[in-house]
């Protein structure tokens, strides 16, 4: 094992993009898209990244979000580890709001729903799995 916590050997597990969490992301600035490749990186070889930090409201660490701060403004990644099969990116944004660091409600509304249509997504391919 790595210094890191990785496993060196270990499989990177496949990325699932939601919605238009690539294309958003994509007009990212480059050193913010960098460091988010990176800490995903971690999160498909089964670590967290230093950067990743446990969404609140969303019932413990399997919900993560990564805040990079670039050109003046905010920019937020949102993925799930929940599944041991793969890592899906629910939503890429940058945030618009002055108040805080609060995440604004229509964000997580997008958040939740996106949680569900992975819940979804992995039902499907384990019933596939109990059918083959």
């Amino acid at each position: 094992m790595a210094e890191t916590g990785r496993e060196e050997s270990a499989r990177p597990k496949p990325v699932r993009w939601l919605g238009d969490s690539r294309r958003r992301l994509q007009g990212f600035p480059e050193d913010v898209k960098d460091d988010v490749g990176a800490a995903l990186f971690w999160a498909q070889t089964g670590t967290k990244h230093p950067s990743a930090k446990p969404l609140q409201g969303f019932g413990g660490a399997h919900t993560l979000e990564i805040i990079e701060n670039a050109q003046g403004d905010t920019y937020r990644v949102i993925y799930t580890v929940r599944y041991s099969e793969r890592i899906y990116v629910l939503h890429s944004f940058k945030k618009k709001s002055t108040k805080g660091d609060k995440t604004p409600k229509r964000e997580i509304d997008l958040i939740r729903e996106r949680l569900k249509q992975a819940e979804k997504m992995e039902s499907e391919e384990r019933g596939k799995k109990t059918h083959s």
